[in-house]
């Protein structure tokens, strides 16, 4: 058999396990797989670093499928190369209720998928974030322990998207000579032909941004090949415009839309069996096609011995750090160095935005934590995410801590999955509160894939001020906080804004956003407090004098106007209590005996929050007094918004008073 003719059936193989699964399942996209597995079975045979029986391995290369609707291609791929996950029952289960072969893959499903992927653009954008965070170890830790490339398939749809403008722009600007892009050029999309909507010369558009661009036939594996030699010599970031057929094999229905989004159906089935003289029966690989597969998986893995022996090698101290950092496990230290830093702001009781707080936790944490990647959306001075431990990563110097992301919040934050997924890394990044709504799609994987990336999100209400309601977030910490899976904190003094960094960095599978605000805010824990309050989520800050007839729920910068409506309440002789929120998804995690408690039977509750109600009837049910905003924001000072909207402690006691009045 031919070195051509071992290739073809080797492709085949994914061809016909893609357009079998599709079909039991009666669902999918077998076009994809068909048109890319040439590019496919050139790069898992020849060049990909991966081990089956090793998924783990931390010097793999990475292959990203941007282009999630055809994972079929990379479950076939999975399975023939001999990951256990993913067997042939995995296959014939595709696309059913408890498979690990979802509709898209998903991330933690099965070992070999890097990341979830499926809205499209995500997977190219998560690949910067990884080849990223290869160049940031491989500086630190040297190319014996890390030397890998980022390989991403994308299709026209990825290059539609708009976050693929912004991570190109990235990538390019840092020279990230091991990502390798490889372009299903199909021409197609479920629409119809991609004319239909777009013309775009997607080289130049690479090559403009500083991309290394190369052009190949996608069904010839020696023009592949070839391709990706020159790729991997390059000293820029390369995109391959692979030129495919879509569903190749499929007699009538290849290089149509028809092949995109359903199955071919069983005659069309049939007849590319007979076109591709693929003669086995559904779901099964000739032994000895299979075979070579296998020993393809075999040999790709047999650079991690070398690996392995370096490592072994290497200085006890290096190699243990490496490995903590890949474990994903912080240093020792850093509970004692947040306690005696608690006991600093207990004495000092600072007066700072909670944008400043994080920052001289930032300066605490990034001291302790060498792993922190910091990182804004051109609102570094702003975000105040810069220590004096993260000097900027530029092109070619990558062992710094600290990256200028542009103006590119969804890119960002998309890059900062990467990273995360990567490993050895710790990554956040900033941007207004309000453009939380550009990075959300990326925020909303984080949460589905259940990684540790952890969004800074400043100017957090109408406490921003003149910048008016274009910038000011009003219904935004409820959106955030309708997200599974994802811990939204706004703390209320620096030493909540503490707490709540070390709750983030110790939570491994959840993501979070830390809303902070602008305006300088007072210190309400004027104690010191070994216990990190805010891991309850909710709690008392200050007691009633008496039997509680109110009791006052706030978060971050209205805790402040909480704490004077009690002073104003018990004044009158309205015995009042304040819990500070600083996150309701903590709060739920306690036990329904700490819940009963902390929300108590005062028979007036009152919500603070410069935003909208939504959310805040699980502490003051429906009948409670809600000060916050109904609409959106003005531009205006400070003092004159919170009096314009009826924020103020004034005002809660007159809604207060209101109230009692009427039992």
């Amino acid at each position: 058999m031919s070195n051509r003719e071992k290739h073809d059936r080797m492709a085949n193989a994914i061809r016909f396990l893609s357009m079998d699964a599709v079909e039991k399942a009666n669902s999918g996209h077998p076009g994809l797989p068909m048109g890319a597995a040439d590019i496919a079975t050139v790069l898992f045979t020849r060049f990909l670093k991966y081990d089956p029986k090793n998924p783990h391995w931390p010097d793999r290369d990475r292959f990203v499928l941007s282009a999630g609707h055809g994972s079929m291609l990379l479950y076939s791929l999975l399975y023939l190369t001999g990951y256990e996950d993913v067997t042939i029952d995995e296959i014939k289960s595709f696309r059913q209720l408890g498979s690990r072969t979802a509709g898209h893959p998903e991330y933690g499903h099965a070992a070999g998928i890097e990341t979830t992927t499926g809205p499209l653009g995500q997977g190219l954008a998560n690949s910067v974030g990884m080849a990223l965070a290869e160049r940031i170890l491989n500086a630190r830790f040297g190319d014996d322990l890390v030397d890998h490339y980022t390989y991403v398939l994308v299709g026209d749809g990825c290059l539609m998207e708009g976050i693929s403008q912004e991570a190109l722009a990235l990538a390019g600007h840092l020279q990230l000579s091991k990502l390798i892009v490889i372009w299903d050029h199909n021409n197609i999309s479920i629409d119809g032909p991609v004319s239909l909507a777009d013309n775009t010369d997607q080289l130049a558009r690479f090559a403009a941004s500083g991309w290394n661009t190369l052009a190949c036939d996608g069904h010839d594996p020696d023009q592949i090949a070839d391709a990706l030699e020159r790729a991997r010599g390059s000293n820029r970031p390369t995109l391959i415009a692979a030129k495919t057929t879509i569903g190749f094999g499929a007699p009538t229905k290849a290089g149509t839309n028809k092949v995109h989004g359903s199955p071919l159906g069983a005659d069309e089935v049939a007849a590319a069996r007979k076109t591709l003289g693929w003669d086995a029966a559904p779901f099964e690989v000739p032994s000895d096609i299979l075979d070579a597969w296998r020993l393809a998986g075999l040999n790709a893995g047999k650079k991690r011995a070398p690996w392995e022996k370096r490592l072994a090698v290497a200085d006890a101290e290096v190699r243990a750090e490496f490995e903590r950092r890949m474990r994903g496990e912080l240093p020792g230290g850093l509970d004692a160095a947040i306690a005696d830093y608690k006991q600093k702001l207990a004495a000092d009781r600072p007066k700072v935005a909670t944008r400043k707080s994080s920052e001289m936790a930032l300066e605490v944490i990034n001291g302790i934590v060498p792993e922190t990647i910091g990182g804004s959306a051109d609102l570094t001075g702003s975000n105040n995410t810069k220590t004096s431990q993260t000097k900027a990563i530029a092109a070619g110097d990558y062992g710094n801590r600290y990256v200028h992301y542009g103006i590119r919040e969804h890119g960002m934050a998309a890059a900062m999955n990467g990273m995360t997924l990567h490993g050895g890394v710790i990554p956040y990044g900033g941007t207004f509160l309000c453009f939380s709504d550009y990075a959300r799609p990326a925020m909303r994987l984080a949460s589905l894939m259940g990684i540790r990336t952890i969004f800074v999100m400043t100017h957090d209400s109408i406490g921003l001020g003149e910048d008016g309601p274009t910038h000011q977030p009003v219904e935004h910490l409820a959106a955030l906080r309708a997200i599974p899976n994802h811990t939204v904190f706004r703390p209320a003094d620096a030493t909540e804004a503490a707490e709540c960094w070390q709750i983030a960095l110790e939570t491994p599978k959840t993501p979070s956003t830390l809303a902070l605000t602008r305006q300088n805010l007072p210190a309400v824990r004027t104690e010191y407090t070994e216990e990190n309050l805010c891991r309850y989520g909710a709690y008392e800050l200050a007691r009633a004098d008496g039997t509680a007839a109110v009791t006052i729920f706030a978060s971050g910068s209205e805790v402040e106007i909480a704490m004077a409506a009690r002073s104003l309440l018990q004044a009158q002789g309205h015995a009042t209590r304040v819990v500070s929120v600083p996150a309701f998804e903590l709060f739920e995690k306690q036990a329904d005996s700490y819940k009963a408690a902390i929300l108590g039977d005062a028979p007036v509750r009152v919500a603070i929050e410069a935003g909208i109600r939504q959310g805040w009837d699980r502490f003051i049910g429906t009948d409670g007094i809600f000060i916050g905003m109904t609409g959106f924001g003005a531009s205006g000072t400070i003092e004159q918004l919170y009096a314009h909207f009826g924020i103020t402690a004034d005002a809660t006691v007159k809604a207060v008073e209101a109230r009692l009045a009427r039992r």
